[in-house]
């Protein structure tokens, strides 16, 4: 039950904050936002001038990245827009905002990831360049994505599980970034530079990584690259490669989209269409096999074995760029943001949470993620969900008096697996709020358009200052609340909200609100929960069985990715061939991953090399400093830039769908880092199936033998010549290395 206003106002009273400053923006059950003071218990952070915010957090005070006692102005922001509001918290945010961001700018003019990670990340400086930097800091945002492009020409997968891309494929988020600097600058030799940049990458993941019989993306979910964070213990970063996730799809989809418009712009009709559509088709793949409509939002991603099923948990920014990028209709848009569960402290990165995994992307909270679900939610229309999603940026930057990396979705505490401060797509998120949610500024190709979002409990008359646009400088005031514009003037004249590319000199602009609530949208109010642990599955000839799981009150049994049966026992006959999997369900109803799927149908295992394996052994160039083990028949066969295409001839005995998959190891590497992932495209009697991925396996652990990515084939009875070959567009993000040792063909009826 939430506290009284009268009980608020008498425990307000201890420390420094200021009664005389009471005016309730936001409250939950776990902290208040009241007039220029977050309160969270014991705890309270106040902003004393609009350069000073002072704090009594002490929850861990030996954590290794420290607890701040108070934020003060460091550092000179006068050249950029300045704000001016009654809330001295919302002012001083703003500005330590605007403070960080000069910190964040390093000698060489590229933008700092945050305090304690150096460099230039893709996905990182991208989406913090989406959200504000492209304006606040195009050269900085310019020089950085150009650090992101290698010598051929294709944008830089960050390292992430298994090797980096293909098992990462989020680095095309690059594209939506790049295509914003040109929305704030309108440079079009820099459009020029990135169309060959996006086109070429985007051209490689449409044979790579596209899934033709659902239409979406593979690759792991975007920007959650630890893969016990967000997946079952049993998953592989092969298993990961398979994956068809909600915001990596939506990511490949804007791609494609901002693709299509620069085509436009430069005069290419013919591929404007093509990727315009290729566009529609990753968004109507996405509403068709992601949306749940018991729960009224997204799905996280489809896994599995060679069944993919749904994970139908909750990822808020999956869920956010649905709804930013018109990926989810107007009333799934609505459906989204009310349906989405929202924590006491804001919305997790994904909910339910995973038992038994430590809080960094599993339980917890990101601000820059945070920003988007707020921004989202003005454009929906809710409300108070774009209240709550603003008070949760603001809650931990008061508190920890800086701009933290992430925050422990129980507590609201920053001592998760890793942290910085001054983190710069959290800060990117800050000034976002203000700029693109309250004075709604939005830049299009050749203007920005206004669109205020103003909660009333944020009714103000505000005023930004020393906005630039080109040769334009705007100052610009917004007065009252509400989602509708009731007046809009530039010096004194009434027009439509928006200001062209080109204009010049000093712009007042002022945009009075209809002072008009929009029609309420739930926010669903949730406490933080978790699911049971995943069952753990045997499957011996025809029998099924499983370990109990605490609590669970029934058993669901799939095959094939079906569900087939519901069942209180820890058995289950199995006589019918298939993929086999399990899921517990807890006294809420609540379902567990999947377990680990496994197969009775036939199956053949052709062992390489073979009698009629073709593959010239002069070129092997691998020499293991003690023998390899653990491979099935004679040996292995090597494969790297240095040999042929391997033919394995296959004869299937039926004609049907068939799986094919590889036995392998790749010890170039960890599971978790760099970036020498084998990719080999196969193809059947010469025509081209798709790529498969072999991931990192280990540093050096060339006897740790596991499956590739699986691709699905229809053959008809008979022999069949298998070939796996490297082809261009099979070049991984370090290009030197693209090796793995491969022992077997796996050859499963579907």
């Amino acid at each position: 039950m939430r506290l009284h206003t009268t009980i608020l106002f008498t425990i307000a009273l201890s420390g420094f904050f200021n009664p005389a400053s009471s005016q309730i923006i936001v409250q939950t059950d776990a902290y208040r936002w009241v007039g220029d003071t977050i309160i969270q218990g014991e705890y309270r952070a106040e902003a004393l001038t609009p350069h000073l915010i002072k704090s009594t957090y002490h929850a861990r005070p030996g954590y290794y990245m420290g607890i701040l006692p108070e934020w003060k102005l460091k550092n000179d922001i006068s050249n950029y827009p300045q704000l001016e509001t009654s809330n001295k918290l919302h002012q001083a945010i703003y500005n330590m905002g605007l403070d960080e961001m000069v910190n964040a700018v390093e000698p060489d003019t590229t933008l700092r990831t945050g305090a304690a990670w150096g460099g230039v990340w893709t996905r990182d400086v991208s989406y913090s360049i989406i959200l504000s930097m492209a304006y606040m800091q195009p050269e900085a945002s310019r020089i950085s994505l150009m650090k992101k492009v290698d010598f051929k020409g294709r944008i830089i997968q960050d390292t992430g599980s298994g090797g980096a891309w293909p098992v990462s494929t989020d680095r095309v988020i690059w594209a939506v970034a790049a295509y914003e600097v040109y929305k704030a600058t309108g440079d079009k030799q820099w459009l020029e530079y990135i169309y060959n940049v996006i086109k070429t990458t985007l051209d490689a993941d449409l044979q790579v990584i596209h899934d033709p019989n659902t239409g979406l993306v593979k690759g792991e979910t975007s920007f959650i690259d630890w893969r016990e964070q967000s997946h079952p213990r049993w998953m592989q970063c092969a298993d990961i490669a398979s994956t068809q996730t909600l915001s990596t799809s939506a990511v490949h989809c804007r791609a494609m989209h901002v693709l299509a418009e620069i085509a436009g712009q430069l005069g290419h009709k013919k591929e404007a269409e093509k990727y315009q559509t290729i566009s529609d088709n990753i968004a109507y793949a996405i509403n068709r096999h992601l949306w749940m409509d018991d729960k009224g939002y997204y799905a996280m991603y489809l896994y599995g074995g060679d069944n993919l099923i749904v994970n139908p948990r909750a990822e808020t920014l999956g869920e956010s760029l649905a709804i930013l990028w018109d990926i989810a209709p107007h009333d799934r848009a609505e459906a989204i943001t009310a349906n989405n569960p929202t924590t006491p402290f804001g919305v997790a990165i994904f909910y339910p949470q995973i038992p038994d995994v430590p809080s960094y992307h599993n339980n917890a909270l990101w601000p820059w993620v945070a920003s988007y679900w707020a921004l989202a939610n003005a454009k929906a229309g809710n409300e108070q969900g774009a209240l709550e999603a603003f008070g949760s940026v603001i809650r931990p930057a008061a508190l920890f008096c800086t701009n933290k990396e992430n925050f422990i979705l129980d507590n609201g505490d920053i001592s998760t697996e890793l942290n910085s401060s001054n983190m710069l797509w959290c800060l990117a998120g800050n000034i976002a709020l203000t700029h693109k949610m309250l004075f709604g500024i939005n830049f299009e190709k050749d203007a920005i358009t206004f669109a205020p979002f103003v909660p009333e409990a944020l009714n103000d008359n505000r005023t930004l200052r020393n906005f630039k646009y080109g040769d334009a400088v705007l100052n610009i005031t917004v007065k009252g609340f509400g989602t509708k514009i009731k007046s809009f003037k530039i010096n004194g004249k009434e027009q439509q909200p928006l200001i062209k590319r080109g204009s010049r000199g000093n712009l007042n602009v002022e945009i009075e609100m209809d002072n008009l609530k929009p029609q309420a949208i739930q926010v669903n109010h949730a406490a933080n929960k978790k699911t049971l642990t995943t069952p753990i599955t045997r499957l011996d000839e025809n029998t099924l069985s499983w370990n109990p799981i605490y609590d669970a009150t029934k058993y669901i049994v799939l095959r094939n990715g079906q569900s087939v049966d519901t069942v209180t026992t820890i058995t289950y006959d199995a006589s019918i061939p298939g993929e086999y999997q399990v899921i517990a369900i807890g006294p809420d109803n609540t379902e567990t991953f999947a377990s680990q799927p496994y197969s009775n149908r036939p199956r053949q295992v052709i062992e390489l090399p073979g009698a009629n394996t073709t593959i010239n052994s002069t070129e092997i160039r691998y020499r293991p400093d003690s023998p390899v083990s653990g491979f099935t028949g004679t040996g292995f066969v090597e494969t790297d830039h240095s040999t042929p295409a391997i033919s394995i001839p296959v004869t299937v005995p039926a004609s049907g769908n068939y799986v094919l998959k590889l036995r392998y190891a790749n010890g170039n590497g960890s599971v978790y880092t760099e970036n020498s992932a084998a990719v080999r495209t196969l193809s059947v009697d010469g025509s081209r199936v798709g790529s498969i991925v072999m991931p990192h396996r280990g540093e050096g652990k060339w006897n740790e033998w596991g499956y590739s990515s699986a691709l699905s084939t229809p053959l008809e009875k008979g022999t069949h010549m298998i070939t796996l070959s490297l082809e261009p567009e099979n070049e991984n993000m370090n290009i030197k290395t693209n090796h793995a040792l491969i022992d077997a063909l796996i050859v499963i009826a579907q």
